[in-house]
């Protein structure tokens, strides 16, 4: 843009609450059974997504992101992750011909096909367009074609003209196509790929999002974010030792948690520490791989209960005191 976006109105007496919900797979489990849990406590009949100013989110989060727009319940989400997950990530076999046969498969092909998330996407979101949410939402990519971030935004602002006519079931194909597990996705001449190579937590891009469409100061925001799993990443001795792509082969996942971390740590330098409260689920060892559903369902609706259960009443108070003012599109004919 030639200059600084026109920053719409906003009163001074009211909070900006964003919901920003992270990348990770199936361990969505945990954020979808976090909402779901909120929802059941403080929402009164209401949708979670009814409390929330803005809602960012990457991959798996950026799929809730979409459902929570297109007018499901947290709830709803939950079940689709917890009772249908598993038909996009299959349990896996356990012998060992099966393993190194699947481990010699996903070296050279994709893990999964993409037609299993497309029908459940489609079930849940039908013929929705962007346009159509109910809720602000952000959702990223990365377009390979031109080496470029990308980002859905909904018509919140006179600026955005064109993505309020992609189908939501496209933007959540296009968020969560994990590489080495699924295809980039092909549309409008962009070649699209899981938004979690570059924001796989999405709350500075929320933040940023808010300060610049809207006329609010930092000191006007709160943050719920909702990770899946910040898993730790120390360097090996063999790493050190000898180096070379085999041992550097899953240096992603460093680039994943310090992103999210960093991102983490800047929203709550920008806001204050105490606007920005973050939920994940507690480090396992090993941990839930990012496709292990069996794993994912036994365990982190548990660990959803207690993280809810344990940040409660301050919650409550920061995002539950009363609904949003309901999101009016900025008109197609105004842009």
């Amino acid at each position: 843009m030639p200059q600084r976006r026109v920053p719409q109105a906003w009163p001074k007496d009211r909070r900006f609450r964003i919901l920003s919900l992270d990348g990770g797979g199936i361990r969505g489990v945990f954020p979808a059974s976090v909402l779901a849990e909120l929802e059941r406590r403080f929402c009164a009949g209401h949708r979670v997504s009814e409390y929330f100013d803005l809602i960012a989110g990457t991959s798996t989060g950026g799929i809730i992101a979409l459902g929570l727009g297109g007018g499901c319940s947290a709830d709803e989400m939950k079940t689709l992750y917890v009772e249908r997950g598993h038909e996009i990530f299959p349990p896996r076999k356990r012998s060992r011909l099966y393993s190194a046969a699947s481990f010699l498969r996903q070296t050279v092909l994709y893990r999964y096909d993409r037609d299993a998330i497309a029908r459940l996407l489609s079930e849940t979101l039908g013929e929705k367009l962007f346009g159509e949410s109910v809720s602000r939402l952000c959702v990223p990519a990365f377009d390979g074609t031109h080496s470029e971030v990308f980002v859905y935004k909904t018509p919140h602002h006179a600026d955005y003209k064109f993505d309020r006519f992609e189908k939501m079931i496209n933007i959540g194909l296009a968020t969560s196509a994990a590489p080495t597990f699924f295809q980039p996705f092909k549309s409008g001449g962009y070649q699209l790929v899981d938004g979690g190579v570059w924001a796989n937590n999405p709350i500075m891009l929320a933040v940023i999002e808010a300060l610049t469409c809207f006329d609010v100061t930092p000191t006007q925001i709160d943050v719920l974010s909702i990770g899946c799993g910040d898993d730790p990443y120390f360097v090996s001795s063999s790493q050190i030792k000898f180096g070379g792509m085999w041992f550097w082969k899953d240096a992603i996942f460093a680039a994943m948690r310090l992103q999210s971390l960093a991102a983490t740590n800047q929203a709550r330098l920008l806001l204050g520490p105490p606007s920005v409260v973050r939920l994940s689920p507690p480090i396992y060892s090993p941990s839930i791989e990012l496709d292990d559903w069996r794993r994912a369902v036994d365990q982190l609706p548990g660990d959803a209960l207690s993280a809810t259960e344990a940040n409660a009443v301050r919650i409550k108070k920061m995002f539950f005191e009363g609904v949003a003012d309901t999101f009016v599109p900025v008109p197609a004919t105004a842009t």
